[in-house]
């Protein structure tokens, strides 16, 4: 995983704890065949992929009230 990404992915979503849920959700979506919403023209993981997609706000999430 790119620490460049990373950090770009926690300034949009500050909480590392909802960042990793995030990720791990857009991976697990990436692995089963969901097409990235970013273009790159190196090849990247699925975890550096999701990462970008949060850093340039191609993915958002909403939290749940109890």
């Amino acid at each position: 995983m790119r620490d460049d990404y990373l950090q770009s992915a926690l300034k949009v979503i500050d909480d590392p704890n909802i960042l990793v849920n995030v990720i791990s959700l857009r991976v697990k979506q990436l692995r089963r065949g969901n097409r990235p919403l970013v273009v790159s023209l190196e090849k990247l993981s699925a975890e550096d992929t999701a990462l970008r997609e949060v850093a340039e706000g191609k993915i958002s999430y909403d939290l749940l009230a109890d």
